[in-house]
């Protein structure tokens, strides 16, 4: 049951930035899986199939899942499988959209047999955040917590722009204080950060493009989230009916590794590996932690792909359950999400041994739909 007005970050942020006043998501508190606040800005995490996929990462818990600043609802089914291949990309020579956006100079682009047209580009090439693309969500305007442990706030220590990237950053204050909450205050000394494209742009279909590089390290207790949302988070009721795209998600636990996860009511009797039909998530996409890693998902109104670095790890023929027909949920526009989070479940934040301040560097964030 909903009962906020806010959206994850941005209603009420959006009406401080006098950007968007329609009432939207609403933001779950992770520790709270009872909460009234909806699955709002609700991601899974590794959980139980990660730890028994992987085994114990460099830290040993006794948590069932790790958890994430967002939160699945209990009882998701969860099924994985990798599809490895080599996707092609090449560039052609054109002048820029008619929105102005050009996509690092690749206003068209054509990938893996497919023609693309620009629609959105942020390149992080100045020294300050572009306010008509980006959002910051906070703790205050929503309750979007990490845990009861991160407030989201939107300062300069956390979000910053600089050297040819955007900076998102968890980090510890000099004092404890009091993070505002709607749904309740609380006492914290660590701040972290999440921006949304919310009310200033959204898209169904298309190749959504982030190249980011996230904490370099092994340690548990960090996490970082590139995601979309839709715009209308109840077209077809509560989460996880509406949909949700988890392009990458990556916990410190396990550095090597990012996890895509497509969330959708589907009956899990029906997941084929074969033909890839309703397979949700993947748990060996690798990356490089130490580099800039380039994460990609192309959405057609029959298959959701992900990409990372040229190599599909995860495609899902999704079918949801009646009395969902394909394309649905998938079919409405879908906003962006970059998150820097503290950890919890098996990948907790653990204040003597997580190394802070923690960053998120975003190269840029490309998004282009398929040309007539």
């Amino acid at each position: 049951m909903r009962t906020a007005a806010c959206l994850t970050g941005v209603v009420c942020a959006a009406t401080a930035l006098a950007v968007n006043t329609t009432p939207a998501l609403t933001a779950q508190r992770s520790d709270n899986p009872s909460s009234d606040r909806g699955p709002a800005l609700s991601a899974p995490g590794p959980d139980a199939d990660l730890a028994a996929s992987l085994g114990p990462g460099p830290t040993t818990t006794t948590s069932a899942a790790t958890g994430t600043a967002r939160r699945r609802p209990p009882g998701t089914t969860t099924t994985s499988t990798t599809t490895t291949s080599t996707t092609t990309t090449t560039t052609t020579t054109a002048p820029p959209s008619a929105n102005g956006d050009n996509c690092g100079g690749q206003p068209t682009l054509v990938a893996d047999g497919m023609t693309w047209d620009c629609t959105f580009d942020s390149e992080f090439s100045g020294t300050s955040l572009d306010t008509t693309k980006w959002m910051a969500v906070t703790t205050a305007a929503t309750g979007y917590t990490s845990g009861l442990t991160a407030c989201f706030v939107n300062s300069p220590d956390n979000i910053s722009v600089g050297n040819g990237y955007l900076s998102i950053t968890a980090r510890k204050e000099a004092e404890p204080f009091i993070c505002y909450d709607p749904y309740g205050d609380f006492i914290t000394q660590y701040t972290s950060a999440t921006l949304a494209t919310y009310g200033m742009f959204s898209q169904a279909y298309g190749r959504f493009e982030i190249k980011a590089k996230v904490p370099s390290t092994s340690i548990a207790g960090l996490q970082s989230s590139f995601w979309l949302y839709p715009q209308d988070e109840t077209e077809y009721g509560p989460w996880p009916a509406s949909g949700e795209i988890d392009i990458a998600e990556t916990y410190s636990e396990y550095p090597d590794i990012a996890i895509p996860y497509i969330h959708y009511d589907y009956d899990s009797s029906t997941t084929d590996t074969a033909t890839d039909t309703n397979v949700v998530t993947a748990y060996d996409c690798s990356i490089d932690p130490d580099q800039f890693n380039d994460y990609v998902v192309d959405w057609t109104p029959t298959t959701i792909t992900m990409i990372y670095n040229g190599q599909t790890c995860l495609v899902d023929h999704w079918i949801p359950s009646s009395p969902q027909t394909a394309p649905e949920p998938f079919n409405e526009p879908f906003f962006v999400n970059l998150t820097q989070a503290l950890g919890i479940g098996t990948n907790q934040f653990n204040p003597s041994t997580t190394p802070l301040p923690a960053t998120t560097e975003v190269q840029y964030v490309r998004v282009w739909q398929e040309a007539p």
